[in-house]
């Protein structure tokens, strides 16, 4: 018989450090997402508080709001990696979540002196320094997470994502009706982005060795199962960038991830400008049935994360197989139901609304089905890779807004709106059958700590589980 494991708590530091990454993930989207129902409700005084200002901003200068967050949020990725790498991830996400809450007690100030442009500069600045938190996030899951809670940990602490959409949709829309009118949005979200800095700061630590609230049980069955060498935290691995590159399980990846960003972000920017334009419902109806569509999207993360546990647990089936399924699920579903809203009009608004709350409900399993795959491919190159697919995956969230802005001339053009939606439904389908052909959730033979140290790294296999080279003491950057 197989002794049992001492895991130690049954709540640990382990799950502390998912509850962290959900609270500063929530903050950062509050602060992200809140801009889709901020320009309706400055752009529409009579839906919104009366007392604060109104502009008269044009289509294409929306369009240019909404995407000017990832114009910095691109170029902060890489360095995100890199960073986390050098300096540890505590110190890394405490600094750039506080900055995010900077730029959001700013933004008011921004736009009563520059208008629009003012806007996009100060969400470019947010978008660099949100640009480093999500390289650091899987570099902590991976070096906190057991390899058999790794999916467990990661997924919940994901759902931070959902519980954003919801609070950047709903609360702020709230927000924007009530005494505190439009800037009161931005005023709140920096106050929750420096609430889980503090958080941060007090409760978090780089790994379990480094943790001062850890049980001396906990660390050790951790540490175990991570199979690493003996300075593995203070080494910094070299990167096998041309074995990287030259992945095909890593370019499939990398192309899902675009293609899922493209949809979903679609959904995040437009709901709101949709809603009002199509479906004629002012700001506070607006908020709550566009937050609708992300709370379904909140508790289907659940859903789907009990599945996933109870699959893998029983053995019905692969990792892989897991990951490709829950994949399809959503992305291929959403790609029906959006090609469905292309057609409804403003007198069946309660069809509309079921289906985009069933698009995104169900696109809540591509966080299990593709987004911790990085961590599947390498463990010790996660914030690497990463920072590689965020790069390329929020240069989407960019052109979206811009595609939006020449294609829907009249937001109350449902025509227009269809082709929209279409364009996403269509590269749905063809990112994840990308997925399906050549994605994979096994470790890959370059993620060995001594993969650029052999004579042939390119032929090289990973070491066993129990194996500890002697090369990893001379590992060096």
């Amino acid at each position: 018989m197989t002794a049992e494991v001492n895991k130690g708590p049954i709540l640990g530091i382990r799950h502390l450090q998912a509850l962290l990454i959900f609270i500063t993930i929530t903050s950062i989207y509050l602060g992200r997402l809140n801009v889709g129902v901020s320009v309706v409700a400055m752009t529409n005084a009579e839906s919104t508080n009366p007392y604060f200002p109104e502009y008269d901003w044009t289509e294409v200068e929306k369009s240019y709001i909404l995407s000017s967050f990832f114009w910095g949020y691109i170029i902060t990725q890489f360095l995100g990696g890199y960073l986390c790498k050098q300096f540890g991830v505590k110190s890394v996400m405490f600094w750039a979540t506080f900055a995010s809450g900077v730029c959001s007690a700013l933004t008011p100030w921004f736009i009563g002196w520059g208008g629009w442009a003012s806007y996009c500069g100060i969400r470019v600045l947010m978008g660099c320094a949100q640009g480093l938190v999500f390289p650091c996030i899987h570099q902590h899951l991976a070096r906190w997470s057991p390899p058999e809670e790794r999916n467990r940990l990661g997924a919940l602490s994901h759902t931070g994502i959902e519980c954003g959409n919801v609070l950047s949709m709903f609360v702020s829309g709230m927000i924007a009706k009530g005494p505190m009118g439009w800037p009161g949005i931005s005023y709140v979200s920096a106050g929750v982005a420096f609430g889980s800095c503090t958080l941060w700061f007090l409760l978090a630590a780089n790994n379990a060795t480094e943790s001062r609230l850890i049980s001396e049980a906990e660390r050790n069955y951790i540490e175990s199962s991570l199979k690493h060498g003996e300075n593995y935290h203070s080494a910094i691995i070299p990167i096998p960038w041309r074995a990287i590159w030259t992945s095909v399980p890593f370019i499939a990846l990398l192309v899902t991830r675009c293609a899922e960003t493209w949809g979903l972000s679609t959904l995040q920017a437009e709901i709101p400008a949709y809603m009002n334009g199509v479906l004629h419902m002012d700001i506070k109806d607006n908020a709550l049935f566009s937050a609708l569509p992300f709370m379904a999207m909140w508790v289907m993360s659940y859903v789907y994360l009990v599945c996933a546990d109870l699959l893998l647990t029983n053995k019905c089936m692969t990792l892989t197989f897991l990951r490709k399924t829950f994949n399809t699920m959503a992305f291929w579903i959403p790609a029906a139901t959006l090609t469905g809203v292309g057609t409804i009009d403003v007198n069946q608004k309660t069809v509309a609304i079921v289906l985009m709350t069933l698009s995104v409900g169900f696109n809540s399993g591509a966080t299990i089905g593709s987004s911790l795959n990085s961590i599947d491919l390498s463990p010790n190159h996660a914030s690497i890779l990463m920072g590689i697919i965020n790069t390329a995956a929020n240069v989407v969230p960019i052109v979206t807004p811009l595609a939006v802005g020449l294609i829907v001339k009249d937001s109350g053009d449902r025509t227009q709106w269809q082709i929209v939606f279409t364009i996403s439904a269509v590269i749905f389908f063809a990112g994840n059958c990308i997925f399906l052909a050549f994605g994979s959730a096994v470790s890959q033979p370059w993620d060995a700590e001594d993969f650029l140290l052999r004579p042939e790294p390119e032929l090289a296999n990973p070491p066993a589980l129990s194996e500890k080279p002697e090369s990893k003491k001379t590992i060096s950057s």
